[in-house]
């Protein structure tokens, strides 16, 4: 077992400062609970989120909002068919008067970067994306960049419209720690948001965070303490969802998997449960917080076969069953 190097005094304040998170995000955001914790929980882990939902459903709002409370620098690109790469992360010019090249360095320098509609835009402005997400830099010519840390890329997509998108490349999907769903608010939560007419947009946050403190919980996030059985049962669930490997015939779900996830998959989960377990305030992971990020880790690294759209079965059935059948330790 790992070695517990957290005191209860710096536990309790980082449960006391995502509370006040919680709160000052709750001012805009009417019934995304489910939202707000995982932005949260990315935002802990040091990893990038997809966002997916139908349009109105606060998805650009909840980024902006907590670019202000976490008091980060933010940009924003809307991406479109006819978007480049040099509009992503930047280009040469030349100076006539100098007679040299300068370089323009894009949106992507920034602490949070919102990539909306990611899906509107074909693979080679996608794939721009890749180095800045994996390896934290940006190539320019010849010289390589380094991004401000902490560097989050939150993005988003809408599920409902094929023309002219283009789907992302499973290579960039999986360097997305967590993709959210966003569903309808529920009936008493709509009138909240039908009565203030929008305006809960404009409703001003307070700044809570700071770059230090998101660099500090993420360095704490490394010492919380996670048991090897834990740490066998992610593995579990893990191999469950590729084919390649045999199991039970009562719980045979690979008709319905393509490709299965892949060990970045089981360390992800490991990262955002340790975050959920610091998020409450905790030094240890329960199998509860494995749970809590299974669907949020895996649903966009698993891919489904045609056998699975047929019978109307999503990633989130399948990850549902893998939990109910494998032993909680």
């Amino acid at each position: 077992m790992e070695k517990n190097n957290i005191n209860e005094a710096e536990l309790e304040n980082v449960r006391v400062l995502v509370e006040k998170c919680r709160e000052e995000a709750k001012k805009r955001l009417i019934g995304q609970d489910y939202l707000i914790d995982g932005i949260l929980t990315a935002f802990v882990a040091g990893g990038h989120v997809i966002l997916e939902g139908v349009p109105g459903l606060a998805k650009t709002l909840a980024v902006k909002t907590f670019a202000e409370i976490s008091g980060l620098d933010f940009k924003r690109i809307q991406f479109t068919p006819d978007l480049m790469p040099a509009d992503v992360s930047g280009t040469l010019i030349y100076e006539q008067a100098k007679g040299s090249f300068s370089v323009r360095k894009g949106p992507v320098f920034t602490n949070v970067v919102l990539a909306d509609e990611i899906n509107r835009a074909p693979a080679k402005v996608q794939s721009a994306m890749l180095e800045a997400m994996e390896e934290k830099q940006v190539t320019i010519g010849e010289e390589t960049y380094r991004l401000p840390e902490p560097f989050f890329v939150l993005a988003t997509q809408n599920p409902i419209e094929q023309e002219g998108t283009y789907n992302l490349p499973e290579a960039e999907l999986d360097r997305f720690l967590l993709k959210l769903n966003i569903n309808y608010p529920s009936a008493d939560e709509e009138l909240q948001i039908v009565k203030t007419q929008g305006a809960a947009s404009k409703v001003p946050v307070n700044q809570i965070l700071s770059a230090k403190d998101l660099l500090k919980f993420r360095e704490m996030n490394g010492n919380i303490v996670c048991d090897d059985k834990i740490v066998e049962y992610i593995v579990q669930i893990i191999s469950v969802t590729r084919p390649s490997v045999k199991k039970q015939s009562e719980h045979d779900i690979t008709r319905y998997i393509t490709f299965g996830a892949s060990p970045r998959a089981g360390i992800a989960i490991l990262q955002c449960a340790k975050a959920t377990a610091l998020l409450a305030g905790r030094s240890f992971v329960l199998p509860e917080d494995v749970k809590a990020v299974a669907a949020m880790v895996l649903r966009h690294r698993i891919v489904l076969s045609y056998e699975a759209a047929a019978d109307n079965i999503t990633a989130d059935d399948i990850i549902a069953k893998i939990l109910d059948f494998i032993p909680v330790p």
